[in-house]
Order: C-alpha cells, then sequence, then structure tokens
C-alpha cells in the first residue's frame, strides 16, 4: 500500500509522553500505521501541546490539531450528559466547540478513513457520513466501573452504578456507527452485554522489543517492582494491596526485600506507602530503568479491564512476572511456563519465594515469556491487519 492514504486518527488525549496506557496505545498505532498512510491527529485536551510532543508525534503524524478544553467547560459538559442520559466519561472528553472544529478539520483534510480510539470520542464523528469509521473500544469501560462499584459503598456506589448502567449503553449505541470495532482483548470482549459484541476483533496492544530490551549483568538493588501510572485506580488498587496485604508477610521471611513503586503521577495514598522497604519512585524519564534495576515484576492486579502493558514490557525486559488471574485473561500466558498466577496474599509470597530461591525456574519463566510476547505482541502485524480493515480493497 501507498502513502496516497489518509485517516484521521481521533484520540482524547495528545499521545505523549507515554504516561497512561491509551496514550502508549495510540502513539504506536500512529507510529506504525504512518509507514503505510498518512496520519492526521486530532485531540481533546486541557495541556496544550508541548514542543517535546509536538516533535516526537510529527516523526509519525502529517498534521495535529488539538483543541483545548477547560476544567469549567468539562464540568458543564459533564452536567449536560447527566442530565440527557449520557455516561459522565463521555461528557468529560466531549465539547461543543471541539465538536464544531473537529467537522471543520474533517472537511479540511477530506481523510479516507477515521480511526477512533475510545468511546469517549466517538461522539465527534457518529454524524460523519460517506467516509468509513472504525472505533477502538481499547478496553469495556462499563466492566471497569462495575468492578470498581463492586468495592465501594452508599453514595459512591450509587454513583458508578449510575455511569455503569449508562455506558452499557452508550456501549451498544455507538457500534452502528461503525464499520471496523476492536478491543484489546477477549476477555473485554465477552463482558460485554449485547449481541453483536461478539463481532468486534481483537486487536492486542504489542510491545517495542527493539527498545524494552534489558541491559545485562548490572546491579538489581530492588527485588520486586510494580510500574504504571500511579493515580489510575487499578494501580493504586494493586500497590496498596501489595504494600499492606503482602510486604508484612513477605518481610518476615526476608527482611530486607525492597519493592519499588514507579510511575507517573502517584497519589498521595501511594505516596504514603514509602518506607525502608519500598520506594516510591514517581516519574521516570526512561521506565525501563525500573524494570532493570529490579528482579521481580509484582502485578496482583484485582480491578480494571484490558492487557496489561506493564506485563508485556517487563516480559520483554525479561523479568519473571507474578499477575492475577484477571490480568492473565487478557494476556494468555501459560501458568507456570511463561508466568506465575496467584490470587491471595500467602500464594504471592510462596510465589516470590520460589522465584527468590529458584534461579533455573527464574531463568526458564524469562526465556519463554520473551518468546511468548515476541510471536504474539508485534505492533508491526497489529498496525497490518488494522490497514486491512480499513481499505478492504487494497489488500
Amino acid at each position: 500500500m501507498s502513502k496516497s492514504k489518509k485517516i484521521l486518527f481521533f484520540s482524547s488525549r495528545i499521545p505523549y509522553p507515554l504516561e497512561k496506557g491509551d496514550k502508549l496505545r495510540a502513539y504506536y498505532q500512529i507510529k506504525y500505521l504512518s509507514k503505510n498512510a498518512k496520519i492526521v491527529l486530532c485531540c481533546v485536551s486541557q495541556e496544550e501541546l508541548t514542543i517535546k510532543a509536538e516533535t516526537e508525534l510529527k516523526k509519525y503524524v502529517d498534521e495535529i490539531y488539538v483543541y483545548r478544553s477547560n476544567k469549567v467547560s468539562t464540568l458543564i459538559n459533564m452536567l449536560i450528559a447527566g442530565v440527557i442520559g449520557y455516561p459522565f466519561q463521555i461528557g468529560y472528553f466531549f465539547n461543543t466547540g471541539a465538536h464544531f472544529y473537529f467537522k471543520k478539520v474533517i472537511q479540511k483534510e477530506q481523510p479516507d478513513h477515521i480511526f477512533v480510539q475510545l468511546i469517549r470520542m466517538a461522539e465527534y464523528v457518529l454524524k460523519t457520513k460517506n467516509i468509513s469509521k472504525s472505533l477502538d473500544y481499547m478496553d469495556t469501560f462499563s466492566k471497569g466501573i462495575e468492578r470498581r462499584m463492586e468495592k465501594e459503598r452508599g453514595l459512591k456506589r450509587l454513583a458508578y452504578r449510575f455511569e455503569f448502567n449508562r455506558l452499557k449503553k452508550y456501549e451498544e449505541k455507538v457500534f452502528s456507527y461503525f464499520g471496523n470495532h476492536y478491543i484489546i482483548s477477549s476477555q473485554d470482549r465477552d463482558s460485554f452485554s449485547f449481541e453483536k459484541a461478539k463481532s468486534i476483533s481483537i486487536s492486542p496492544n504489542g510491545v517495542d522489543h527493539n527498545f524494552f530490551t534489558p541491559k545485562k549483568n548490572i546491579n538489581k538493588p530492588y527485588d520486586l517492582v510494580f510500574t504504571g501510572n500511579m493515580s489510575y485506580p487499578p494501580n493504586v488498587s494493586a500497590v496498596i494491596y501489595i504494600a499492606k496485604e503482602i510486604m508484612p508477610l513477605l518481610i518476615k521471611y526476608f527482611p530486607n526485600i525492597q519493592l519499588l513503586i514507579a510511575g507517573a503521577t502517584p497519589t498521595s495514598s501511594v505516596k504514603g506507602l514509602a518506607n525502608k522497604n519500598i520506594t516510591v519512585s514517581g516519574w521516570l524519564d526512561d521506565i525501563r530503568d525500573a524494570y532493570n534495576d529490579s528482579k521481580i515484576f509484582l502485578a496482583p492486579l484485582q480491578i480494571g479491564t484490558g492487557l496489561q502493558n506493564k506485563l508485556l514490557e517487563a516480559m520483554s525486559m525479561e523479568l519473571p512476572c507474578i499477575t492475577s488471574q484477571l490480568a492473565n485473561n487478557a494476556l494468555g500466558a501459560k501458568g507456570e511456563y511463561e508466568i506465575l498466577i496467584g490470587e491471595t496474599p500467602q500464594e504471592y509470597i510462596e510465589l516470590i519465594k520460589r522465584l527468590i530461591k529458584d534461579e533455573e525456574l527464574r531463568n526458564n519463566l524469562t526465556k519463554n515469556a520473551k518468546l511468548f510476547v515476541e510471536q504474539n505482541y508485534n505492533w508491526s502485524s497489529i498496525s497490518k491487519s488494522l490497514l486491512k480493515d480499513f481499505f478492504p480493497k487494497d489488500k
């Protein structure tokens, strides 16, 4: 395929820096789609497009259109969404001014295809006709909200239920407006409640294997590591679980054991976990440093949806990984062969003890996991599959 085709790519955030999962997915989709098509990027953001972000994104996109929103307009639009029966998630990212702005962009750019990342951006193109469109659900927002709802009580639980019910309806509503539909894992697809969801294509995340390559023979000051955006509720929940449920028991066996919690925007509850056995680093310029400095990757995720980029990266960085069944359902790695799976604090402790004491197990897991992600999570093949759907006549 020549680069004569133009794709208008809608993202709810400027996809750089890569501190959030949706930004990372958008960035790599753009990077690899740009090898065979012209990309025009459209974003809504409360933050301005920085010179660093523009420089990086301009390597892969022809034009960048950013509509600047603000906290006041966002609050107003969320209230309007609540009144008219839309999810707050949609109201947060939909702006009438942005709608008119992007309508003009579409008229100006005359794209051959429109690709929308996440249902939160779908409203901007629902009424656009005569241009083929694809929607990347990425994961099941309604299921993620349901899992968070189940852990809450009182008014907060009621608010989550309100959002959950509206998201379920909206996820089904937008389906018919798009010709192609994608989601990150079969686990997410199966959690949709509407019949047509069975036809949604699985488009997983990849990992940049050339970038996520470990340094050899270096000192590793941390025994355990967890990485991620540390204001994202599933990540916050996971590290609190590690710090309060796992670490106190683990210290009885290994008094000097060290845990690194690495990632952007840690909440006050995450920062408060720091002690002589736990380091909270915050943002790292190069997340590979967290993997290189650690011996075991621990991700006992209890809530959330989608495929965990952190596990793909850790496997590519040749770290033995321990996770929950929930997280591995999306990943699809073989337990005891490519990954270790626990559910209770005691199970996680036993798995950590095994890895610390058994060098052969560590080596086998890392070798098998590396091969697993190389074969199954490759951005190049993922993007080629998308292009075949976008432009079927060019196959």
